[in-house]
């Protein structure tokens, strides 16, 4: 059996480019809270295995078995294995569902360029009401909408964390959860 002991996902260089509901485009000012799209697209990668922008993914596996990225697309640009106090390139087994076979225990250190593609429509989307809901709960946050009084305390609540499920951007990435 294979078991991740860890994964490092490098910050890529540059997000999509997605254009705001149209609506959006007349609100200017103080009033209207501004969101960098960076931490929309960022939101959509922690709840996704699907990446749209190439960044270098690595990835300290340990076990023998068969084992393929949990990101897509993927591409492997290295493959080592723990030998005598340091790294050691090898070279790996395809496997017949995709992805190596590993013999060995290792650790194995798995290096990848990860990302790239034409956004899906219904991605962009996803985005679109993501950074409207967004907006919506940051102007809230401006003003007291966003807190819920009991007694003498006031509470914030839940609209933030919850996000991609009230906005409907999590049923339009439920295809992209896990990688094929």
């Amino acid at each position: 059996m294979i078991d991740v002991l860890e994964r490092t996902e490098a910050i890529p260089a540059s997000y999509p480019a997605v254009t705001t509901y149209a609506h959006l485009e007349q609100y200017t000012g103080d009033m209207f809270p501004t969101l960098d799209p960076d931490e929309i697209w960022q939101r959509i990668e922690a709840y996704t295995a699907f990446r749209w922008s190439e960044r270098e993914v690595t990835w300290i596996i340990e076990g023998s078995g068969q084992w393929k990225p949990d990101l897509t697309p993927a591409t492997v640009t290295a493959t080592e294995v723990w030998f005598a106090d340091a790294w050691a390139p090898v070279e790996l087994t395809p496997s017949a569902v995709g992805g190596y076979v590993f013999a060995g225990d290792g650790p194995y250190r798995i290096t990848a360029t990860v990302g790239g593609g034409t956004v899906p429509k219904a991605v962009e989307e996803a985005w679109r009401r993501l950074h409207e809901y967004s907006r919506g709960v940051a102007d809230a946050y401006l003003g007291s909408q966003a807190l819920r009084s009991r007694g003498d305390s006031e509470t914030i609540t839940g609209w933030a964390g919850k996000a991609l499920q009230l906005s409907g951007a999590a049923d339009l990435l439920r295809p992209y959860r896990r990688a094929p």
